[in-house]
């Protein structure tokens, strides 16, 4: 993975072979606390939502390393930087660590490479999800919000519930139910993105 500071970027992976990765709430509730500790030191959350067997995340990049001053670690060397890429292999090995342990289990959790694509810059290939749903210019105003809404959607979609304000691990309720969630950041997030 690639990061810019600057740019939004839609993050996710799934469990190895499909796999679930949550198998209960406190499940989901940990990986919560696991976002906090090791995604907003480097990013701003606008979106997320986390399924039984994959999580999305669609963040604004505010830093791709940090010392280990930042970080608040106590680290042998001062000059130690961690970058955004490394925090986030760190936790999905932390998180996968704790439920190996719980589900009495050994191996990866994980597919092996999650994925980060670049939401708001020309460069690459536009994912295949976007392709026949952006039509007008401009678009690096469009695939934003189409990523926005294809975040909350997935339980819809995967019919785990009928409104995405049904699900409770998704930052849909933070934007249309009334949930005050302390992951997102609507200030950020109206920049890119319409949603009241």
């Amino acid at each position: 993975m690639q990061f810019e500071k600057g740019y939004l970027y839609h993050i996710y992976n799934q469990g190895n072979n499909r796999q679930k990765i949550f198998f209960n709430d406190e499940n989901y509730l940990f990986f919560l606390r696991k976002i906090k500790t090791y995604i907003l030191p480097y990013a701003d959350i606008l979106s997320w939502c986390l399924m039984p067997n994959h999580f999305h995340l669609m963040v604004y990049v505010r830093e791709v390393a940090l010392d280990g001053k930042k970080l608040g670690v106590s680290l042998r060397h001062a000059e130690y930087k961690r970058t955004f890429n490394e925090s986030i292999g760190i936790l999905l090995m932390s998180y996968t660590k704790a439920l190996n342990i719980q589900q009495k289990r050994t191996g990866k959790l994980f597919r092996e490479a999650t994925k980060a694509e670049c939401i708001n810059c020309l460069k690459g290939n536009t994912p295949s999800f976007v392709k026949s749903e952006i039509n007008i210019k401009p678009f690096e105003r469009q695939y934003p919000q189409i990523c926005f809404e294809y975040i909350h959607q997935n339980p819809v979609k995967a019919g785990l519930v009928k409104q995405t304000t049904d699900w409770e691990f998704s930052s849909a309720r933070d934007y249309y139910a009334g949930r005050h969630g302390r992951l997102i950041d609507k200030e950020i997030t109206r920049k890119y993105i319409t949603f009241e």
